[in-house]
């Protein structure tokens, strides 16, 4: 195989282009169907003390996304509705509604579906309709409205900024329809626990879809517990972040944010804009400056995981380090197992494409129980067609095919239609030098 092509291969496999985002771009698909997801299943999150777990609270709360802080506390009063309009895919409805059952059951929110007017609106339209409102974004949410023609008539207005509501009436959340099943679970799980509770990111939680990392799709035990507080008897709407402190025993003074110089890279390293060797020279300058402030948490691994991700295809080296240090700093965070399965699964299409089968197979079967529990079926399915390769590279198509056969329900619910799983799986067979050979 010529080398271009499989550094092309590699770089599809391991992500060169930026991880499926929530509130970013993600690759265009249909929607498929095939494959659901398994309902009433807690997800473990890393055990978190009162007083940390209440720090995140206050952090999450009283700040958006782009560092703007919230001068006053806001949540829904009184029993929650939730309606789907527009070209609703078939997967939605029964995805909808164990979201649901769990913020009831795990968050003790009063929330329940609805059909016709409902205090929160899903709405699903064109991914090229929300694109031309929203051109970076998969997914959103915005308050006080009710439709996407709604949206269009009072967007630039004081009515839709979150930063001016203190008291949450209506909101709406607009997803593509024409997209694959995962995409549309993941943006009702951020964008429903974003119209209910904290509506900022925190790069430092390893355990929680309120990330920029989007290493978690599903909410965690954390996030529902972060939701629980949010919906206390002892907080009201409009409170400001001091009276709020007192209810919640948070400590005095407020938390200093990430640098924004780290942000600003590791948002350029994740970005469709800018060349190759831009985006590789901001991951860099994040671990740099990770390195400089002394980080050993998730932001000094995310940062080695960029890294590794953009060398991937053309520095295996640099790319070797960057993953071992980012997993090995996962695998002694608590609630860090997700993150190292996507290490993993970038070192098994290292291994795969460097002629270490055995190696592939080994790091696939360690990371495939974690994300299937995790519920990331892109991912599961991705490290599926990782080992069969593997194991016809060993000498056993049987088990290859069959593990293929395996994937398929996996890859529609992740990938969507049957010509995207396809092209995952030329991109995989590519990785092992197999694609000129049937």
């Amino acid at each position: 195989m010529r080398l271009p092509l499989m550094i092309a291969a590699l770089c599809a496999v391991s992500a060169c282009a930026p991880p499926a985002q929530v509130s970013m771009n993600r690759p265009a698909a249909e929607v498929g169907v095939g494959f659901g997801t398994p309902g009433g299943l807690r997800l473990a999150a890393a055990p978190a003390t009162g007083g940390s777990l209440v720090r995140d609270f206050m952090d999450l709360t009283f700040a958006m996304e782009s560092g703007r802080g919230l001068e006053r506390f806001s949540r829904f009063e009184g029993p929650v509705t939730v309606a789907m309009t527009g070209t609703v895919p078939p997967t939605a409805p029964r995805d909808l509604g164990v979201l649901i059952g769990r913020l009831q059951s795990e968050a003790g929110i009063d929330i329940r579906p609805a059909t016709g007017p409902a205090t929160i609106t899903v709405e699903f339209a064109s991914r090229s309709d929300l694109r031309r409102l929203a051109p970076t974004a998969a997914c959103f949410v915005v308050p006080n409205v009710g439709s996407l023609a709604e949206y269009r008539r009072k967007r630039g207005s004081d009515a839709v900024d979150w930063a001016l509501v203190t008291r949450r009436e209506r909101a709406a959340i607009f997803i593509p329809s024409d997209t694959s099943p995962q995409e549309v679970r993941d943006c009702l799980h951020e964008e429903l626990a974003q119209a209910l509770g904290p509506l900022n990111d925190l790069y430092r939680l390893p355990d929680s879809v309120f990330n920029d990392d989007n290493f978690h799709s599903v909410l965690t035990s954390f996030d529902m517990e972060i939701l629980r507080l949010t919906y206390s008897p002892a907080l009201a709407s409009g409170m400001t972040r001091d009276e709020v402190a007192v209810r919640v025993g948070a400590a005095g003074g407020e938390r200093a944010g990430n640098p924004v110089d780290w942000t600003r890279a590791i948002e350029t390293s994740l970005g469709r804009s800018g060349s190759v060797a831009a985006r590789k020279a901001a991951a860099e300058r994040a671990l740099a400056i990770a390195l400089s402030e002394g980080w050993r948490d998730s932001r000094l691994a995310f940062s080695w995981f960029a890294v590794g991700r953009l060398a991937a295809g053309s520095d295996p080296a640099r790319a070797l380090e960057a993953f071992n240090r980012a997993g090995a700093i996962y695998a002694a965070l608590p609630g860090g197992e997700l993150q190292l399965a996507h290490v993993d699964m970038q070192m098994a299409a290292m291994a795969l494409a460097g002629g270490l089968a055995e190696e592939a197979a080994r790091l696939a079967d360690r990371a495939l129980p974690v994300v299937e529990r995790h519920q990331n079926y892109a991912l599961m399915a991705t490290l599926m067609l990782i080992k069969a390769e593997a194991l016809e590279a060993l000498g056993n198509p049987a088990a290859a095919a069959a593990l293929r056969m395996d994937s398929a329900g996996p890859a529609r619910y992740g990938f969507g239609p049957d010509k995207v799983v396809e092209a995952r799986m030329r991109d995989i067979a590519a990785v092992a030098d197999r694609a000129d050979k049937g």
